[in-house]
């Protein structure tokens, strides 16, 4: 392919001194793709619901020291060790009234931080342990969501997760579809890249496109341009989650110009999103750090990019912190904490319609106020 420039764009790099704070950003709507509902607990609820549900396997029975130990847990810079800490959030997460009560305080914990539109995702298998069907696991999820969008203004959908090295992909297709006009908005799948491509769910992928609906693939995380390849091309993904490894179809030269392959050209000519999660891809080895994440490229060189916390708790981050810590390490200022929202809200599976009604009314002035315009 030919060479391109990235793209300067001086005036949305403002000087130190004039760009967003974390508090600023904490008040700037914010739109968020790609979270784990098991990946975001509060460590006083995975302690209360272990209490009430007899769960006994949790480290300690101390929220501070929990919080630490889940994170020193995840940061092990690879992949399948950072998912082994979700068995004690996955392990209290078995009960109706569990669900619920973790979906609400997601809604009021995003709401909190600015968030006007959350997709968040789960899977509903992992949930079954004590007698709960999947339709029962969707619908407590849908009112802890439902009643908290009440309350705090946040408008929440869910995506309906299957767990790749797992045979149930299909009937996960299917749940999502029967659920798709109360609550959820499309069908992912997650887990563990290498060794469990995403062809092997074919038959879920085509179930959901036939039957006109949506669906986003974990791709490019842990494993390189195959498994984005796989994803786009023979799957049909609308989205990828993290897809950042597409940087390895790309050469950099010496003189800043770079080289697209011909998978990465097809991705930022068709617009494909692309969910990123800075600081979860540093947890799981995915980049060496926030300063040499691919982000600012995939970025400068104009890729449907979006911005994402992926597990909250594990990773010890909000939308607010991701966001800043593209403004400390990059000179992000309010234009690019603009463009890559109203990228978010331009990506996400709602409706058009509410799409242009939140980006017009919601994002769109909300930003222009922090920026001081009229």
């Amino acid at each position: 392919m030919g060479q391109y420039e990235t793209d300067t764009d001086e005036d949305s790099h403002p000087p130190a001194g004039d760009r967003p704070s974390l508090e600023a950003i904490r008040t700037a709507p914010k739109v968020l793709l790609h979270d784990h509902l098991d990946g975001g607990l509060r460590p006083q609820t995975i302690i209360d619901l272990a209490e009430e549900t007899g769960y006994d396997r949790l480290p300690t029975q101390n929220p501070d020291e929990l919080a630490k130990w889940v994170q020193r847990g995840a940061n092990r810079l690879d992949l399948e060790l950072y998912l082994e800490t979700f068995a004690h959030t996955v392990g209290v997460m078995q009960t109706p009234e569990a669900l619920e009560r973790v979906a609400y305080e997601c809604a009021e914990d995003l709401a909190g931080d600015g968030v006007v539109y959350a997709e968040v995702r789960f899977a509903p298998e992992l949930h079954t342990e004590r007698g709960m069907n999947l339709d029962e696991i969707v619908e407590a999820v849908h009112a802890g969501f439902d009643r908290g969008s009440s309350e705090f203004g946040i408008t929440m959908g869910i995506l309906c997760t299957a767990m790749r090295h797992q045979a149930r992909s299909l009937e996960i297709a299917e749940l999502a579809v029967r659920h798709r006009h109360r609550g959820v908005v499309g069908f992912d799948i997650a887990g563990a890249e290498a060794g469990n491509p995403p062809t092997r769910h074919l038959d879920a992928f085509q179930y959901i496109q036939r039957n006109n609906f949506h669906f986003t693939i974990h791709a490019g995380e842990a494993y390189g341009p195959p498994s984005i390849w796989e994803a786009v091309q023979y799957c049909g993904a609308e989205r990828l989650g993290h897809g950042v490894r597409i940087v390895d179809d790309m050469t950099v030269n010496p003189d800043g110009t770079v080289e697209l392959g011909d998978l990465a050209a097809y991705l930022r000519d068709r617009r494909i999103p692309l969910e990123v999660c800075p600081t979860s891809n540093v947890h799981t080895g995915a980049a060496p750090s926030i300063a040499e994440h691919p982000i600012d490229l995939l970025k400068r060189l104009k890729f449907r990019v979006t911005v994402n916390t992926d597990n909250r708790l594990m990773s010890d981050v909000t939308m607010s912190s991701e966001m800043h810590a593209l403004v400390e390490n990059f000179g992000y200022g309010w234009a690019d904490l603009r463009w890559l929202t109203i990228n978010a809200m331009k990506s996400s599976f709602w409706p058009f319609d509410d799409r242009l009604r939140l980006i017009n009314e919601v994002i769109k002035p909300g930003y222009a106020a922090l920026v001081g315009e009229s």
